[in-house]
């Protein structure tokens, strides 16, 4: 016989957990089924409101293009070119009649491939006995069409017209003189493949057909091709409705039907959807219901009974693994070869435990190569070298009496040696680091503006606010004119360009220098892949290890033969969510 520590078994938790379980599943059955037959009645109602509205902006983006190409064929009506071709054909000679039609050719593609939806666009010109087209080029006057689509424009009818099984859009110019023919007219042939792709993307469900309908003309198309009678029965229902929603029955199915109607246009679209598709989300509701609560009450049971060995003893061991981690230990690791959710908790537990140290680690690492970073800073501020070189600059601008540039390379010199020389901050937006970088070649380039070309792309904005460390890419600059340009005896040239995607930021710094094998790049390229504390700390290796630190696996600097035959480096900055971005 079962004990219950519980004074009596109406407290024991047990109880408790399966009536509060019933408390809670019985309203939830019973709501459920509420919910089925209010789902089921508003069901269609909403999928009706959301094709309807669809259907609306359907027909008025339908009616955008139309008006648009309505537009730009009076403008065609009104073109002193065509007209002074319909007029005056009898007085040009061959070559002025050949370059007219030629230009007539061209404007009417330029205005087919304007709007997907112009299959082609005719210009039958009575008064030279030519039809000119986008598709045909010049061919002979067809005057069948020329007088079809006159009678049609005297009659007025709708602005779309249904003629030789599709839609068009005609107008005339007339000559002037009462009781004569027009001088040409203007035919815009609408693409009815076209037409089709554009109702096959109103259909919301695959079992969802459009139909494009036009009462006055006869005019209809289908998304796709449906059976005759199902045509002539949705355009019966269609006329019963005018509009809205209605059901159509047809061999014993029921179909869901909405439609709207432009009245400009002249046309309705409408579309259907078996009723089976919008109660087939809703049929096994109540049995899936039913099935749930009855392996909810086994459950409970099992529930009771496994909780405390997979749930709670395995979340107290978590617990005390925090609190030894909050003591200090960073040594600890929860040994278990669970495959649950516990397990994959221990396993980040533990794998945070290891990316904390790591990250102490990298801390101390990064503040060690920074305090380097700012002695070798330190150490290369003043570079004799370029301060000879400035002052030297500075006497050839004097004693040209240049004070105008005097003034703008003491503006540049100022502000060059105030970034290098400022404190307090490792990191800066990148634009501030370009500029400075810039600065740099810009002092530059008063040296060698004979001998060495520099193509400084502008840093786009979207690159403007990566934060960056210091003093990363004007010594990339340093270096290609030190160990490089200085020394070529031809037309240096130098290049910086900007590239970004979604996940990383690249600045490319390149020149045209020879000076380095492929043997000394690919060395050089060893030596960033393989951090060892042993190798040298250069200027391009620190550069590399900063970067990265902060932006991790992927970043740093990379090195490869440029297009122009000298040495190319790649920053590379990979960009997280937050990281880098102001």
């Amino acid at each position: 016989m079962l004990k219950f520590p519980a004074s009596s078994f109406r407290k024991t938790i047990f109880v408790r957990l399966v009536v509060t379980y019933l408390i809670v599943i019985l309203p939830v059955l019973l709501l459920g089924m509420y919910l089925y037959n209010w789902s089921y009645k508003n069901a269609s109602q909403d999928l009706s409101r959301a094709t309807l509205a669809q259907l609306s902006d359907y027909l008025g983006d339908l009616n955008r293009e139309i008006e648009w190409m309505e537009i730009q064929q009076f403008d065609l009506l009104d073109d002193s070119d065509l007209n002074k071709l319909a007029v005056t054909w009898d007085m040009m000679d061959n070559v002025k009649r050949r370059a007219s039609l030629n230009d007539l050719v061209h404007r009417l593609a330029t205005f087919k491939n304007s709007s997907p939806y112009i299959k082609d666009i005719n210009v039958h010109i009575r008064s030279i006995g030519k039809s000119v087209s986008a598709g045909n080029s010049v061919h002979e006057f067809e005057s069948d069409r020329f007088n079809l689509f006159r009678s049609i424009v005297y009659q007025k009818e709708n602005r779309l017209i249904n003629r030789y099984n599709a839609l068009h859009l005609s107008a005339s110019k007339q000559s002037g003189k009462r009781g004569e023919e027009p001088l040409f007219i203007v035919q815009i042939e609408l693409d009815t493949q076209k037409l089709k792709d554009s109702l096959k993307q109103v259909n919301i469900y695959p079992e969802s057909r459009s139909f494009l309908l036009s009462e006055k003309s006869g005019f209809t198309l289908g998304s796709d091709a449906e059976p005759e009678r199902m045509l002539k029965s949705y355009i019966e229902a269609a006329k019963e409705t005018g509009g809205g929603m209605s059901l159509l029955t047809l061999d014993g199915q029921k179909y869901h039907i909405d439609q709207v109607h432009s009245n400009e246009l002249g046309l309705t679209v409408a579309t259907y959807l078996p009723e089976e598709a919008v109660k087939r989300p809703l049929k096994k509701f109540v049995t899936w219901a039913w099935l749930f609560a009855l392996t909810a009450l086994c459950a409970i049971v099992i529930y009771l009974l496994l909780t405390y060995r997979f749930v709670h003893k395995p979340l107290l061991l978590l617990i005390q693994s925090f609190r030894r981690m909050e003591g200090g230990a960073l040594d600890i690791q929860i040994e278990h070869e669970k495959k649950d959710e516990f397990g994959y908790l221990y396993d980040r537990f533990n794998h945070m435990l290891r990316k904390l140290q790591v990250l102490i680690d990298q801390d101390f690492k990064q503040k060690l190569m920074m305090q380097k970073a700012e002695l070798k800073q330190l150490q290369s501020q003043i570079n004799p070298h370029f301060l000879y070189n400035s002052f030297f600059i500075l006497n050839s601008l004097a004693k040209t009496g240049d004070v105008e540039r005097i003034e703008q390379f003491t503006n540049m010199l100022g502000e060059y040696f105030r970034f290098i020389t400022r404190n307090g901050e490792d990191n800066v937006k990148l634009a501030e680091e370009i500029k400075h970088s810039r600065m740099y070649t810009e002092i530059q380039k008063l040296r060698f503006s004979r001998r060495i070309r520099i193509q400084f792309d502008e840093l786009p904005e979207d690159m403007e606010a990566i934060r960056v460390p210091r003093l990363i890419i004007q010594p990339l600059i340093e270096n290609a004119y030190e160990h490089s340009l200085e020394k070529m005896s031809d037309e240096g040239k130098l290049r910086l360009t900007f590239e970004r995607d979604s996940a990383e930021a690249r600045i490319i710094v390149e020149d045209n220098g020879g000076g380095i094998s492929d043997a000394e790049i690919e060395a050089l390229n060893e030596r960033l892949a393989n951090p060892n504390e042993s190798h040298e700390m250069t200027g391009i290796i620190n550069i590399h290890r900063r970067i990265h630190l902060i932006y991790g696996e992927g970043s740093g600097l990379f090195l490869s033969r440029s297009e122009m035959n000298g040495l190319q480096v790649r920053v590379r900055i990979k960009l997280g969510e937050e990281e880098g971005i102001v």
